[in-house]
């Protein structure tokens, strides 16, 4: 599961993807950056006007990208192996820092060509389609739609993950301490409940003590996590150093899943007090995503490695029920979830309402025509959950099939929109690889989580 639950680069995402569904021109006001410093990316009309400083780019990047899904990565790790998944891991992380990359330089790009425009992913394309070789200016729009859609796709995937969560550990704790013994999905229809009205605030900054305290509760929770996963090891011969072949795809989903960070790069970078640190082989996002990775890396192979063939969809399941510290993690998670549950939404409604609103029409407010429409879209999210309570699967299915292109897919293919015809052969050769890998990663990963699906339904 992923938490993105950066406050500040959340909002400034919603802000220019609220710019767009609109309709935007995409000019902005014409605010520059510091006159000793590079400046690439301008702020959004709805910027808060404070630039961060490197340390607080570096925190706010490794909270938005270290989510939830770092539970799960004990699961993938079970899928591949152990010694395979140490090695996939990080060459996945690779990839994924490198299209992260070519997306922060093609955004560049556009700023030089077109100077002051709304800076995020799917304008940069828009953007890159109209001002690049002309057999590409008919891509333009449908490349903005194409990438806002799989947007929304991704961020509604990622609340179906969270709910998922939520009632399996729900489920653990309260069986624990009482006699009841509900189903996992009924928490998750309960818990959708507040979750309505929590989705009902449409103003970001009233979340932000929220997103703090999730913040709070996540970290507690990871420590807690290493904390019983480095006792009493097993000795590392009996974890199989490679499972299956047709656990690569499951494994290639949850990698992706956990790394689809993309979306937060331009918000965040575009913040900056100096924002020409943020790119380069020592730029912040690297030493970000190395971050990140580490910490991927431990939980799964210390994880798997503890547990073994015992492993949870997520490892908070796996910890003692008779610990105390063990049942206020899975109640801290779940608190914290719930926190970012509000924030993921706040992307994807500003997207899809400008166009659904119109239907909407006859209520006469505005303002309440809203709210009904977060309140199907949240129980819309739980009937997906309650569908497939499979918290590994799910997971794997959000990022093999909307993941794979926002983080593998489009960003090499960007690439090659900027800079054509004066593509090298060896740019060329890289980025279809990279694609390659993406659309295979994507249909295999698809089929597979979806058999699994079917399969754990028979």
């Amino acid at each position: 599961m992923k938490s993105k639950d950066c406050t500040r680069s959340m909002e400034e995402a919603i802000d220019t993807s609220s710019s767009e569904g609109s309709g935007s021109s995409g000019s902005t006001s014409d605010m520059s950056g510091p006159a000793d410093s590079n400046f690439t990316l301008n702020r959004s009309p709805h910027s808060t006007g404070r630039q961060i400083s490197n340390v607080e780019l570096f925190i706010h990047f490794v909270k938005g990208n270290l989510g939830t899904g770092i539970l799960a990565m004990p699961s993938a790790f079970q899928k591949a192996g152990l010694w395979v998944g140490a090695v996939a891991l990080p060459v996945m992380a690779i990839i994924c820092t490198h299209s992260m990359q070519m997306l922060v330089d093609a955004a560049e790009e556009m700023k030089n060509r077109q100077g002051d425009f709304i800076v995020s992913y799917a304008h940069v394309a828009e953007t890159a389609c109209l001002t690049g070789a002309k057999q590409f200016h008919k891509f333009a729009k449908p490349a903005r739609l194409v990438i806002n859609t799989f947007i929304c796709i991704t961020q509604i995937g990622f609340c179906c993950v969270f709910l998922v969560f939520v009632g399996d550990n729900l489920q653990q704790v309260v069986s624990h301490f009482t006699e009841l013994d509900w189903d996992s999905r009924v928490y998750m229809a309960i818990v959708s409940v507040p979750l309505v009205f929590l989705n009902w605030i449409r103003n970001l900054k009233l979340l932000t003590p929220v997103s703090v305290i999730s913040n709070i509760l996540q970290i507690f929770s990871i420590v807690v996590v290493f904390y019983y996963v480095v006792q009493d090891l097993p000795s590392i011969t009996t974890r199989p150093a490679f499972q299956t072949w047709g656990g690569l795809p499951l494994f290639f989903g949850t990698a992706i899943y956990t790394f689809e960070g993309i979306a937060l790069v331009l918000p965040l970078q575009k913040d900056m007090k100096r924002p020409q640190d943020f790119r380069g082989c020592t730029g912040l996002l690297n030493i970000g995503m190395f971050t990140v990775a580490s910490l991927y890396l431990s939980v799964g192979l210390f994880g798997y490695w503890k547990y073994g063939e015992d492993i949870e969809s997520s490892i908070t399941l796996n910890l003692p029920n008779g610990h105390i510290l063990a049942q206020m993690v899975k109640i801290s998670m779940v608190a914290a979830i719930c926190g970012s549950y509000a924030m993921q939404l706040y992307v994807p409604i500003p997207i899809m309402w400008p166009s659904i609103s119109k239907y909407f029409r006859f209520i006469g407010s505005d303002v309440v025509a809203e709210c009904i429409f977060r309140t199907v879209i949240v129980m819309m999210i739980c009937g997906f959950a309650v569908a497939i309570p499979r918290l590994d699967l799910f997971i794997s299915l959000v990022g093999a099939f909307g993941s794979s292109f926002l983080g593998l897919i489009f960003p090499p293919i960007l690439d090659l929109v900027v800079h054509w015809p004066k593509v090298s052969t060896i740019t060329l050769l890289k980025n279809l690889f990279i694609i390659v890998f993406g659309l295979a990663g994507f249909a295999t990963g698809t089929y597979a989580s979806v058999q699994e699906i079917v399969k754990a339904f028979n």
